[in-house]
This record gives C-alpha cells, structure tokens and sequence, in this order.
C-alpha cells in the first residue's frame, strides 16, 4: 500500500506542510488504522466525527428491513466518510462503511470543525471549500451507481462500470482495475455465476479482455454491437 502524505489529501490541497500541521493540531483531529474487513462505521450507531481515507479501499454497505445487505459505492484516498451521522446526529445512520484493505483514515471532530473558523482563518475556509467539492464527488458517485444498476442487461452494467471507471482511472493503455469477481457481483448486485458467464460471452464475442485484476474494453466492437 503507497504512503500518502496528509498534506497530499484533496482536503488539504493548496495547504502548506504548516497549515495542516496547524489545522490537525487546533482541530484534534486523530488517525485509526484498520484491518481488512473492519468496520469503521456501524449501522445506527451514533458518529461525532467526519473521517477521511489516507489508505487503502472501504465500500459503502447499506441493509433493507430484512436484513439483506446491499454494496454501494467504493471508498478510495481522499473520499469522507460518516459525514451523514456527523453532521445530522439526531437521524439513524443506515449505512456503514467496510474496509476492503487494511486502512488508514484522519478523523476530524465535526463540532470542532464548525467552530474553529477564527482560529484557522484562511486554513478553515480552504478545508471547508476542499470539503465541499469531496462532497459533490460523493454524490456523483453515488449517481453512477445508480444509473448501472438502472440497466435490466448484465451486459449493460459491466459496460457501463467500466466505461465510468475507464474515466475516473484515466489510464493511458485503457485498462481498467477491477476488485474480484466476488466484490464486482456485489457491487454489480448480481450473482456470480451469471456475471462470470457474462464475462465470458462478453471474452468471446471480442468486446472484452481481462485479467484476474483487469479489464479492457474493445470500443470498436462495442460500437458495431451498438
């Protein structure tokens, strides 16, 4: 797992070394670490703080009224968390936040935050604007994740998984990183089976080359399915 500076965060961008040093300090905000598999967040349990991921991949999990699970979107470095149950303490949380990896996330008291403005000046208003842009991320994310499972098609959802990770990965030779097949059914909401079949028609029909770990889509061919 690479090593991430705090000042290298997307909610400390444009801070100097100092000023984060200086906004960790007047804030008290503190770093957990956490083991593969961990929860960092419960469902309905209470949350006074907003964490942000340094390392390392957590996912959004959520439960319906029968107690059946259903995976949301990926966490990855710089996404917040527990803003929700931070920021509206009085409301249940209905989700919770998995650690995919081990894990490293700065938790920053939410009360603290709110009213240390005088204290940080410009620092407080930069970290709060850096906070705001991660918060519309979140919700693009969790748009994205709505519109894929709005297609009946398996095909349709793996299609468009990876044309919306293909973007947000930006790699030159157009692979894709993908978890394994077991998180990618999850978060596919789809059984496993069927999305290895899918795979495979999807292998042979040329459209798709992958790995244990990637996937590359053949745009040629999909326009010519199209």
């Amino acid at each position: 797992m690479a090593k991430v500076d705090l000042q290298d965060l997307p909610l400390f961008k444009d801070l100097s070394v100092e000023e984060v040093r200086r906004f960790i300090k007047q804030t008290g905000a503190t770093t957990k670490s956490y083991a593969k598999g961990a929860r960092l967040l419960k469902m309905y349990e209470p949350n006074s703080n907003i964490g942000v991921v340094i390392e390392g991949v957590a996912q959004i999990v959520s439960e319906d009224r029968m107690g059946n699970e259903t995976i949301g979107h990926r966490l990855e470095c710089g996404a917040i968390i527990g803003s929700t149950s931070a920021i509206l303490q009085l409301e249940a949380s209905l989700t919770a936040v998995e650690a995919l990896t081990e894990m490293k996330v700065l938790w920053i008291p939410y009360r603290v935050l709110i009213t240390a403005g005088p204290k940080l000046s410009r620092i407080h208003g930069i970290v709060m604007k850096n906070m705001l842009e991660a918060f519309c991320i979140k919700n693009i994310l969790m748009m994205e994740k709505i519109e894929v499972l709005s297609h009946r098609s398996l095909r349709d959802r793996v299609i468009l998984y990876l044309l919306q990770n293909e973007k947000r990965q930006g790699r030159e030779d157009g692979t894709i990183q993908v978890p394994g097949r077991v998180q990618l059914a999850k978060e596919l909401e789809c059984n496993r089976s069927a999305l290895t079949r899918e795979i495979s028609n999807m292998k042979r029909d040329g459209v798709l080359a992958c790995g244990r770990h990637w996937m590359k889509l053949d745009k040629a061919k999909l326009a010519d399915e199209s």
